[in-house]
């Protein structure tokens, strides 16, 4: 089945802008079209009450109460047939028509109470729509021998001038909106083409690391993206960092077999005593056994991990030393513990048990009774991702200046009568190695004896 093509952030973008603008402008323009016609309906009556109040003002009645339609007609349309605008007054036996309305059938009011006046429309016609308005009017007569004359006067306007009116407005309004919503897409085309532009140059950048072109992430890119190119690229040092170090690994392990195994294959082939061959064999095995346990210890070690957990100090170092309490339970060695409780470790879990094991159980070896560990968080509270101090002291003979560097090396024991096999405290190294951090040794001001001290640096001071 074939993947489906993804859209990239701007063309999303786009699609969701224009279906918005889309929108907005649809409903801009039937709010402004709606507006529009009412206004223009409002226009309309405005209109013909103006053309009903100019022929009221021009209409009389006689003595005798005969109604006196002017000779001039407040508007030269409702002279002209066809013109769409239409006038009429309605009488008891006296019915009056603008030439206009002659022959249009058209429905008029006439039975309006004086002063009272209606207005209604589209009213279907012969000549289509038309809107009316009408108004009731007493006239009283000067004569006493004739009564009140009540008069309606109607006028009235086809509705086609006011749908063409509409329609221009609708037209240009339209062109105008349309023609704004696509300068505005295009500006947002634009504007979208160069606010993506630094994601650009990240994936061209991540393109360049992976074909091996580049070796981190170089760009000048803006202040929301240089965190992430910032932890990008300290992955890719971790990575790269990890990748070196089991290469490293296997290289040393092949190394250091290379010899033990050709001591026993001149064992095998020029020992003649089966005495000799026997023992010469245990120790290149237990030769071998240490070569594999310090190999293995040393590339299970994950090394620093630019996304970790924090993981609390004082639980795990409780823990291992519960344990060691056990192991060197003949000399009645107790640990004791000053721990800031915002002591944590930013890394893989094994490391950590790894370097506290080490400095605690090369303690517990050469101790009195008593151990101690200190942990301090470093940093705070400026540093995105506090550092750590971790110092483990004993009350036992210490370790001479001069010889510090050298029982910092893999394979060398501070005394060859006790037990092991040389390389914890180089583990401890490779490991504060691997965090940034740096490991010194010293004598304990507090317990007399010797003093580890391992600090691991903060992450964005």
């Amino acid at each position: 089945m074939r993947a489906r093509r993804q859209f990239s952030l701007a063309a999303r973008s786009l699609l969701a802008a224009s279906l918005v603008l889309a929108a907005f402008i649809g409903l801009t323009g039937y709010a402004l079209e709606r507006a529009f016609e009412n206004w223009a309906y409002s226009v309309l009556r405005e209109r013909l009450q103006s053309v009903l109040y100019s022929f009221l003002a021009r209409t009389d009645i006689s003595v005798r109460g005969e109604v006196l339609i002017p000779e001039v007609l407040p508007e030269p349309r409702l002279d002209r047939p066809g013109s769409g605008l239409y006038a009429s007054v309605y009488a008891e036996n006296f019915r009056w028509e603008s030439p206009s309305a002659v022959d249009r059938d058209l429905p008029f009011e006439d039975a309006l109470k004086p002063g009272e006046m209606s207005f209604k429309g589209p009213v279907r016609t012969s000549v289509g729509g038309v809107y009316m308005l009408s108004m009731g009017v007493l006239f009283e007569t000067r004569s006493t021998k004739s009564k009140d004359v009540r008069v309606n006067i109607n006028v009235g306007e086809n509705q086609s001038s006011v749908r063409r009116q509409i329609g221009a407005f609708r037209d240009t309004m339209w062109v105008v909106l349309g023609g704004l919503g696509m300068l505005l897409l295009m500006f947002q085309a634009v504007l979208l083409f160069w606010s993506t532009r630094p994601l650009r140059a990240v994936a061209r950048d991540l393109a360049l690391v992976e074909r091996g072109e580049s070796e981190l992430l170089s760009g000048n890119y803006p202040l929301e993206l240089s965190a992430v190119t910032r932890g990008l690229n300290e992955f890719i040092k971790s990575e790269r960092e990890h990748l070196r170090r089991y290469r490293n690994t296997l290289g040393d392990l092949a190394h250091s077999l290379k010899t033990p195994l050709a001591v026993m294959r001149g064992l095998f082939e020029n020992e003649p005593d089966s005495e000799g061959l026997r023992r010469g064999g245990l120790e290149q095995v237990q030769r071998m056994d240490e070569i594999v346990a310090y190999q293995l210890a040393r590339a299970a070690k994950s090394g620093h991990q630019t996304y970790a957990a924090p993981l609390p100090i004082l639980a795990h170092a409780e823990e291992i030393a519960l344990m060691l309490e056990k192991v060197y339970a003949r000399k009645g060695a107790l640990a004791e513990f000053e721990v800031d409780a915002r002591s944590v470790f930013h890394g893989d879990k094994g490391d950590l048990m790894e370097l506290m094991g080490n400095l605690l159980d090369n303690a517990f070896k050469w101790c009195g009774s008593r151990v101690l560990l200190t942990a301090e968080p470093l940093g705070l509270p400026k540093a995105r991702r506090p550092g750590l101090m971790l110092r483990v002291e004993d009350d036992g003979p210490g370790i001479p200046d001069a010889q510090i560097n050298e029982v910092l090396k893999r394979g060398v024991r501070g005394d060859e009568r006790v037990q092991g096999h040389g390389i914890g405290l180089s583990i401890i190294g490779d490991i504060v190695t691997s965090y940034g951090g740096e490991l010194k040794v010293s004598r304990s001001a507090q317990l007399g004896g010797a003093s580890f001290e391992v600090r691991l640096p903060p992450l964005g001071l």
